[in-house]
């Protein structure tokens, strides 16, 4: 019984840490948004800008779980970024009803989601 109520609280930090990054993720994009209206910014920058939140966002997930978890934290950040790009993939095959062009950029975000998430989790 006592199993089941750590692994419930280490759920609930993970569950939390999920909304803080879509919560980081939320305003970073409008403030993207904002400045791509602003000052009409290209392509290439609004990607990269992109990359950037992800990154962030996913940093910031593993910090927050590695910090209230304090055992295997690297491990935790890296549940925590797979997940976060699990729901991004989710979230991009529903809006777009499948998968485009975009299968090259499928690995490079999931290496960047698990190892920033991992790397927050080693940092906290």
């Amino acid at each position: 019984m006592e199993q089941i109520a750590k692994l419930q609280g280490k759920g609930m930090v993970l569950l939390k840490s999920l909304v803080i990054s879509y919560f980081v993720t939320g305003l970073l994009l409008m403030l993207l948004a904002f400045l791509l209206y602003k000052f009409h910014l290209g392509e290439g920058v609004v990607s990269f800008g992109i990359i950037v939140i992800y990154v962030l966002a996913a940093f910031l997930a593993g910090y927050y779980s590695g910090k209230k978890l304090k055992s295997k934290k690297f491990l935790w950040g890296l549940c925590v970024g797979a997940s976060y790009f699990l729901i991004l993939l989710g979230i991009s095959f529903a809006v777009n009803r499948g998968f485009g062009d975009e299968m090259k950029d499928f690995v490079s975000t999931l290496v960047l989601c698990i190892g920033s998430g991992m790397l927050g989790g080693m940092v906290s």
